[in-house]
């Protein structure tokens, strides 16, 4: 050795590590959402291996409406999907969009194929 010594950082426990990747999930999430939740809407096609990310001007209802909000503003959807899992998640599909919520709010409204 050369009288200089490399100090080792302690090893990070598991608890540590899982806290440090969920934090940079959360705010990567946060990130996104607030680029997400801009005025520009943005539709994404996917094409054999091929994902594209287009703009949209479609209408759709913004996250946090309530489904009674949604149908007022909107109108009755074509088609009401039953919903599924723990917190139910519902589907709503329009002409041009689908509407998803949790139990009675929005948390997506996508631009569909047809549209």
């Amino acid at each position: 050795m050369n009288g200089t010594s490399k100090a080792k950082a302690p090893a990070a426990t598991p608890a540590v590590a899982a806290t440090l990747t969920v934090g940079l999930a959360t705010g990567l999430a946060a990130v996104l959402a607030g680029l997400y939740g801009g005025a520009a809407g943005a539709e994404t096609i996917a094409v054999d291996d091929h994902v594209s990310v287009l703009p949209s001007d479609i209408p759709r209802p913004a996250r946090g409406m309530t489904m009674a909000m949604v149908e007022s503003k909107f109108g009755a959807p074509q088609e009401r999907h039953p919903a599924v899992g723990q917190p139910p998640i519902t589907r709503w599909d329009y002409h041009g969009f689908s509407v998803f919520f949790e139990k009675d709010l929005v948390i997506d409204a996508v631009v569909t194929p047809n549209s």
